[in-house]
């Protein structure tokens, strides 16, 4: 099999648009056997006419008389000379005048491959009903081979419901079954075209006919379910082959194996080769190239290297995609470096690096944030004569709507639109997934809208982020609607359409219809992952129902997936809110024995568990353990112990841990500082360290708790340290932006000292603008 022919597949995906090999769209026909030659010497003809009428096409296209065209063809022609003129032409019009010339020659004979190539040439549907009547009339003998360019014709033009009567128009109008590979041809089409309820009606009628499957019939098959992510019914069909007299051959596996890395299993890729090997079945470049992709795609590159060292050890040898298959996976990682590097490498080899591999590196500077960089590396490309595609544009337009620059994206798709650069679903999916990231969804849903209107079919990854939309805003029964109107379209739900659901459902405290999808997946053959039981197990214990997540995990094991830390933290975080230590603490100790490592997420969940409990000794002993291991502990790990030993009136010491986590620990956020503001002003310590504390945490970008500012506003009112209330209120209307009308108002009650007068309307003031403000009122 010849590398270059998954090259076809690299999907036009947002997130990574240049993929390395794919199987998914690899050829799977056989040879045909029954296709016709382009030349007539090696077909046979039933004519019994001597002369044959002018060729006119029954096509919608009108063309005026034809002056003679000797000057391509001279009027004694052969069929040969007549074909190649036909290949020579550039559309349909072209070579129908050809033709209409051609037929008026006394001559002139109609030749299967005649009609073949001018099917090949025809550019507009109208024109192949009228084509293929002057088949008919012409007497020629037909062969399948024609009616396969008729099934491509029908898939080039989109009318994928009308291919299925292709197969009633050999039978019944020229007397032709169709074979094994007919079929093959039929499905393959439909599994390119993602019509994968056409690939099951069109197996159906094969079955019905009592046409045998051969290997080539069982492997589109299979790469119709791992394009549908069902990868279970997917191997279940490749061990029913042998029952069939059929052996998996190398395409069987390596679609396996393409099917389980884009699931995100690699471990199953790695499996399926070793089983690959066992039967006796050699791998090839391509099946090599799909594990280094996986390897690559789980940011695995020194592992990739090492698995090229070993297999070239074996004789196999680098070739271009190999090379953009490296340079692809580091460019993901982030080693932008290293990619450029061993594109020096390709450069040595022999390998010059072609769009494939600057798509990369363009992709790879853009999630780096590198974008006026990757601009740069575009104008370069240029300049060498590569022409960039709709998948360059389309990464920048990406970055773009992920760096918030949504209207920068938008000029950019209208330049492409002014320069007529073909735009596609993923350019759409870039600016919809711009929309939501900030927080315009009733645009993205409106943008979603004019996408199907203009014509443009919506991808899984479009219906993806929309249900994800929906699901974050609670419309979860609006992101149903999507997912029927996914099924009807036809297009494939994944696992990440499902996770998205549940995660809706759980976020909702839907947690019985969350279970429902869940079981669905089953039912339908989608396979869960560790996202799924993670969801799942973390929404059944936020609805307390812990014995039914425990339940869940151990299935989880059952099915070959090992809980992670996500997995423990949710049930570790349960049993903390409960107060139930001793479990907690059991978990962990499970954790542990299962080669799990606690994280830091881990260790902030007991503290805050332990402080709940009132064993703050306990938790500041942990928290010292972290510092030992090494670990930076995250305001998540000191808020509980710093705001129990405020609670505790032990504000010094608290202060002291709040000092050493500014020092040893992530910054404090949002809750740090309330804690420590509503500690000082609670605890009737120093006031003067309350105040100060009030200018630093304004410095840091956070207006103080007014509840909180209150109370100190009493204790300086109490103090008589009124010109500093005024100073402090001046600063925080300062730092909160307020207008010189709005300082005027609360200045006015300052001067006369309605200083309760003064602090209401500040809060009230300060409470109109909390949404867009850094504050805890």
């Amino acid at each position: 099999m010849a590398f270059p022919s998954c090259l076809k597949c690299y999907p036009n995906t947002l997130i990574n648009p240049q993929h390395p090999p794919h199987l998914h769209s690899l050829s799977h026909k056989p040879h045909n056997t029954h296709s016709s030659s382009s030349s007539s010497s090696s077909l046979s003809f039933i004519s019994t006419k001597p002369y044959h009428k002018p060729f006119t096409t029954q096509s919608s296209l009108h063309f005026t008389t034809l002056t003679t065209l000797s000057t391509q063809l001279p009027p004694n022609f052969t069929t040969t000379q007549l074909l190649n003129a036909l290949r020579s032409q550039a559309d349909e019009s072209s070579a129908l005048q050809l033709l209409v010339w051609a037929s008026k020659q006394p001559n002139f004979k109609p030749t299967l491959s005649i009609y073949e190539e001018f099917l090949r040439k025809i550019d507009s549907f109208e024109a192949i009903k009228g084509v293929m009547k002057e088949v008919k009339n012409s007497g020629c003998e037909v062969t399948r081979g024609i009616f396969v360019i008729l099934v491509e014709n029908y898939a080039k033009f989109g009318v994928y419901d009308q291919i299925l009567s292709v197969v009633d128009l050999m039978d019944k109008e020229f007397k032709l079954k169709p074979d094994t590979y007919f079929y093959n041809v039929l499905l393959n089409t439909f599994v390119e075209g993602n019509k994968l309820k056409l690939v099951e009606d069109t197996h159906l009628d094969m079955v019905k006919r009592g046409i045998k499957p051969d290997v080539s019939t069982f492997n589109v098959l299979i790469k119709a379910l791992c394009k549908a992510h069902q990868i279970r019914p997917a191997i279940l069909l490749m061990e029913e082959m042998p029952s069939h007299g059929l052996t998996p051959d190398e395409k069987t596996y390596t679609t396996i194996m393409q099917g389980y890395i884009e699931e995100g299993n690699f471990s199953g890729a790695l499996r399926m080769r070793e089983q690959m090997l066992e039967a006796g079945c050699l791998c090839t470049n391509v099946t090599i190239n799909v594990l280094v992709h996986g390897f690559c795609r789980e940011g695995r590159i020194e592992e990739a290297l090492e698995f090229l060292q070993g297999v070239a050890n074996e004789g196999f040898y680098p070739d271009q995609y190999t090379f953009n298959t490296l340079v692809n996976g580091l460019c993901k990682a982030g080693h932008i470096k290293h990619a450029l590097e061993i594109m020096d490498v390709m450069l040595q080899e022999g390998f010059d690096p072609d769009l494939f591999t600057y798509n990369s590196v363009i992709s790879g500077l853009c999630k780096t944030g590198q974008i006026e960089e990757a601009v740069e590396l575009l104008d370069q490309m240029i300049l060498r004569d590569y022409r960039p595609n709709t998948i360059t544009y389309n990464t920048l337009i990406s970055a773009l709507c992920k760096e918030n620059r949504v209207e920068e994206a938008t000029e950019l798709v209208r330049a492409l639109a002014d320069k007529e650069v073909p735009l596609d679903v993923c350019t759409f999916n870039s600016l919809i997934q711009g929309l939501c990231l900030t927080r315009k969804h009733d645009k993205a849903m409106d943008l979603f809208q004019d996408m199907k209107n203009i014509g443009y079919q919506p991808d899984e990854f479009t219906y993806n982020m929309l249900i994800d939309s929906l699901c974050c805003r609670g419309n979860i029964d609006e992101a149903l609607r999507l997912l029927k109107e996914m099924e009807s379209s036809g297009c494939a739900r994944n696992v990440i359409t499902y996770n998205t659901l549940i995660d809706g459902f759980c976020k909702n405290r839907r947690i019985e219809e969350a279970e429902e999808i869940f079981d669905e997946m089953e039912l339908l053959g989608v396979s869960r992952n560790v996202v799924t039981y993670n969801t799942l197990i973390n929404g059944l214990c936020k609805a307390r129902r812990v014995e039914d997540a425990c339940t869940l995990m151990d299935q989880m094991i059952m099915e070959g997936m090992l809980p992670d830390k996500f997995t423990y933290n949710s049930i570790l975080s349960h049993f903390c809110r409960s107060g139930d230590i001793k479990k907690a603490a059991d978990i962990m100790q499970t954790m542990t024995s299962n080669g799990c490592e606690p994280d830091i997420v881990t260790y902030g969940t007991l503290i805050s568990g332990l402080c709940k409990a009132g064993r703050v000794m306990v938790a500041s002993k942990l928290l010292r353990s972290i510092l030992i291991k090494g670990m930076v502990p995250t305001p998540h790990t000191y808020n509980p112990i710093i705001q129990s030993l405020f609670k505790r009136k032990q504000s010094v010491e608290a202060m002291r841990l709040f000092r050493e986590m500014m020092e040893k620990g992530d910054p404090p956020d949002a809750l740090t500082y309330k804690i420590v503001y509503r500690g000082l002003c609670n605890s009737g310590g120093p006031i003067k360290e309350a105040v100060d504390f009030t200018v630093e945490m304004m410095d840091k970008g956070y207006l103080p708790e007014f509840s909180s500012f209150y109370m100190l506003a009493d204790g300086l009112c109490a103090l008589s340290m009124e010109e500093t209330l005024i100073w402090l209120t001046e600063v925080v209307m300062e730092r909160a932006n307020f207008s010189n009308s709005e300082v005027d108002m609360v200045k006015g009650f300052l001067r006369i000292r309605k200083f309760q007068d003064a602090l209401g309307t500040l809060g009230s003031l300060l409470e109109s603008r909390q949404p867009s403000r850094r504050s805890f009122w």
